[in-house]
């Protein structure tokens, strides 16, 4: 069993930044995905951005330019580097990982963006 613990979400002015982290409790896992999503009141669970099989990582077109997915593989542990914070980003954020077949959510963690 796996458990990510995640951390750093809060309320953030326009404008402003955050730093999400996600920690594995398993160090010696190997992840095919990490990723990080995030749902919006009365909205979908979306992807926001990922690393797969490549290390190239992919982002949503809404996040592109702003947000900045990294990882540091020796501990599992994911982070996500939102910039230039909009009110429409305001949503619980949520990582993801994969490893054969069985997926594992963080618990999410809220971000607010507003004056």
């Amino acid at each position: 069993q796996v458990q990510l613990v995640e951390s750093g979400g809060g309320l953030v002015q326009p404008g402003g930044s955050l730093r999400l982290s996600c920690a594995a409790s398993r160090s010696d896992f190997i992840f095919s995905t990490m990723a990080w999503y995030r749902q919006a009141p009365g909205k979908q669970r979306e992807s926001v951005a990922s690393f797969t099989r490549s290390s190239v990582p992919d982002y949503s077109d809404s996040v592109k330019g702003q947000f900045t997915i990294s990882r540091y593989i020796a501990n599992n542990t994911l982070y996500l580097q939102m910039n230039s914070l909009k009110p429409e980003d305001t949503a619980v954020y949520y990582c993801y990982f994969e490893r054969g077949g069985r997926n594992y959510w963080g618990q999410g963690t809220q971000v607010t963006v507003s004056s």
